[in-house]
């Protein structure tokens, strides 16, 4: 089971610079779709990265899939030399992204997010119009089959304020 307010906490207090995309963006706009883990696009900076390594190593984190016993050290080089990271903590299943398809990095979605509270936890996650783009690019099954949930609370959400813009004029 993931303990999303621990796995955002430790990223929070750790003073982390994440994005929250897939998943639990997915539900923030009010989908219903359940997740199990939770998805993040870092900053790359080597301050972000230093800050990453600290606060992710307390969770214990190990690849995800990867056998048992596998040498793993997670630090500042680990992240350095890779970009994409799919670990098992003991707060559960994290994925840390450094680049998107089609989405790029934390930098160019930084533009195309927002800010709320979640759990007490200030934290940025990606808008719904980005997360449906950034999902019909990476193709997956399981991407394809929430496009449709996340574009009818788009379109919820357009005549929300259209109608809101109507009565403002009134």
């Amino acid at each position: 089971m993931t303990d999303f307010e621990g796995l955002l906490k430790s990223l929070a207090d750790g003073g982390v610079n994440f994005i929250l995309i897939d998943g639990v963006a997915a539900t923030v706009h009010g989908g219903a779709r359940l997740t199990e883990d939770v998805d993040v696009v870092y900053q790359r900076s080597e301050e972000n990265i230093k800050r990453l390594a600290k606060a992710v190593i307390r969770l214990n984190p190990y690849l995800r899939g990867a056998p048992a016993g596998l040498p793993f050290q997670w630090d500042k080089e680990t992240i350095e030399r890779g970009l994409n990271f799919t670990l098992s903590t003991n707060l559960g299943s994290l994925d840390l992204l450094g680049k998107i398809i089609d989405g790029g990095c934390y930098d160019d979605l930084l533009p195309h997010t927002f800010e709320l509270e979640l759990f007490s936890i200030r934290c940025r996650c990606l808008n719904l119009q980005q997360l449906i783009h950034v999902k019909r690019a990476a193709g997956r099954p399981k991407d394809l089959e929430a496009i449709a949930e996340l574009e009818a609370l788009q379109d919820e959400t357009d005549s929300l304020h259209d109608r809101e813009r109507t009565r403002n004029y009134d």
